[in-house]
């Protein structure tokens, strides 16, 4: 089918490079801006955890910095300009906004599908930020980062993959040479010299591009229904994973790890959740054997549940939430965070 579908792929690669080209040669115009902005994005059409390591720059720069996070809040029902307010569901602003949110109460979320218009109107604010983060926003060549952070997968490097419709890529590959930073995602707790240089040969990063290589960490879970609150996990044998996120493996891995038996109802990306989903979901999760069985779910599949009109249906299930956190490999840490901060205090006014 890959063979079938390449030609409308390298069509579609024509099309892009001259795309590029353009913006290369000053023809389509890109905008830069004086405050330190940071881009977090990728190659693929998601998947490589940009929600976690948006969180990451969150939390390292948000003690000293006023911080801004931009997104197009994708999925959302709304157009144009908004900042974030305790009044907006998934609805008006997205999932992934929405989480960010919840989560940081001293930083200011907006979504904007125009970026350029949405840096201008987080800098005309009574209190504009002093950085702003642009999540997801590595295509949006109109507005130039003064630093670009490049995801990849470690089990779906964007060097092994192909643009869609024969891939998964969404942009092609040699946009990668705009990358400042490249983190390669979901890699390995234990990464090995041997792991390590197999991916540099595949990425074959640029001299000024510097490589990082992240994990994820899972947190507690956290109790998401009425139900919950009573529940002990910790007790649980049977696993329901209930997930709307592009890739899960590693999830799924983590979960299997840590009980008897697991099922999954597996959702596409962003997806809105109808009464028919929590009815069908209700009704998997009744045809498990055995009594101590609870539902696990994402913190993005979350942002959707807890706004569904129907969430109350799940007041008498034990459903949880299970937070996650990207981690550096020890050596690399100090490194990532003083690339960061080299960067913004260079370009702080």
């Amino acid at each position: 089918m890959r063979k079938l579908l390449l030609p409308i792929s390298l069509i579609y690669s024509f099309v892009l490079s001259i795309r590029h080209k353009l913006f290369d040669w000053g023809i389509l115009k890109s905008k830069s801006y004086d405050i330190p902005n940071i881009c977090v994005g990728n190659l693929n059409l998601g998947g490589t955890g940009k929600t976690p390591h948006i969180e990451y720059l969150v939390r390292l720069l948000s003690d000293k910095y006023n911080i801004a996070v931009l997104s197009r809040g994708y999925g959302r029902k709304t157009e144009g300009f908004l900042v974030a307010n305790s009044s907006h569901t998934h609805e008006d602003i997205g999932d992934e906004p929405l989480q960010y949110f919840k989560k940081f109460s001293d930083i200011t979320v907006a979504v904007d599908e125009d970026r350029c218009d949405g840096m201008e109107r987080l800098l005309q604010e009574e209190t504009p930020p002093q950085i702003v983060l642009l999540d997801d926003a590595y295509q949006h060549r109109k507005i130039r980062p003064g630093l670009n952070i490049l995801l990849t997968d470690y089990y779906y490097l964007y060097s092994k993959n192909h643009l869609i419709p024969a891939g998964g890529l969404r942009d092609i590959k040699a946009a990668a040479k705009r990358a400042d930073i490249i983190v390669v995602t979901k890699s390995p707790e234990v990464l090995t010299p041997y792991y390590k240089k197999d991916v540099e040969e595949s990425l074959k990063p640029l001299p000024h591009q510097k490589l990082f290589y992240s994990y994820i960490e899972y947190q507690e879970f956290k109790p998401l229904s009425k139900c919950s609150f009573s529940n002990n996990i910790k007790e649980a044998k049977t696993v329901l994973l209930l997930c709307g996120i592009a890739n899960t493996y590693s999830l799924e891995d983590y979960i299997k790890r840590r009980y008897n038996t697991i099922s999954k109802i597996k959702f596409n990306d962003h997806h809105n959740f109808t009464e028919k989903d929590i009815d069908m979901i209700i009704e998997k999760y009744n045809s498990l054997i055995g009594k101590n069985k609870v539902i696990i779910t994402t913190e993005k599949d979350a942002m959707r549940l807890v706004n569904s009109s129907y969430i109350n249906k799940f007041d008498n299930i034990p459903i949880y939430t299970i937070p996650i956190k990207i981690k550096f490999h020890k050596e690399e840490n100090n490194n990532f965070d003083d690339e960061i901060l080299r960067y913004v205090n260079n370009h702080s006014q």
